[in-house]
């Protein structure tokens, strides 16, 4: 079981392998904070296992998402988000994916995207992410990559349990992960800037 003294998050990029985490702790009996507000699609057909069709960013940013329903459970917030985290205890893992391919699959969904300036500024959100965790004390975080995951599910949900302090039915979990969704990848793997 998880703490109730502690909020569990996933975190990362957009399109970094947030869901497929979120996917797998479900899968394996953890306890994650999800709504029905965005509904599964094409992009991610086994859902997206997120708070306030992902809006929550904004109740962050007004000050008005109440964590106290959420302790003991893992939730999603992108890492835009973490900047504005009320003072607590979180334990984070930090989903991490080659930049190339987040912006392949960023394309792919529709999005206007400048490939040279969003480049540089999801490189930058990252290194301004784990500057923000390394600061601050009620903040840890592991980094899990999202290549990791797909070749390698039992040994990165093991590190997942360790780093949670809890134990969950990984077998289970690792049935979220399917290699044929790896659509976008690019050659340098796992190769992603800190």
């Amino acid at each position: 079981m998880l703490s109730n003294e502690i909020n569990y998050i996933v975190s990362g990029l957009e399109r970094s392998g947030t869901s497929v985490m979120m996917q797998m702790l479900h899968n394996g009996g953890m306890p994650v904070g999800f709504d029905n507000e965005r509904s599964a699609d094409e992009h991610n057909p086994r859902g997206y296992f997120e708070l306030a069709g992902g809006k929550i960013i904004n109740r962050l940013m007004d000050r008005v998402f109440d964590f106290e329903p959420y302790r003991g459970k893992i939730i999603k917030i992108t890492a835009y988000g973490l900047q504005f985290l009320p003072a607590g205890n979180y334990s984070v893992i930090y989903m991490m994916r080659n930049i190339e391919e987040i912006l392949n699959s960023m394309q792919k969904m529709g999005a206007d995207i400048d490939r040279e300036n969003d480049r540089i500024l999801f490189d930058k959100l990252n290194r301004f992410s784990f500057d923000l965790m390394e600061k601050r004390d009620d903040i840890k975080y592991n980094t899990i990559h999202y290549g990791d995951v797909i070749n390698s599910p039992r040994n990165e949900l093991e590190r997942v349990a360790t780093f949670f302090g809890a134990t969950f039915d990984i077998e289970s979990a690792v049935t979220a992960v399917d290699p044929k969704l790896y659509r976008n990848r690019s050659e340098n793997g796992n190769q992603s800037q800190r």
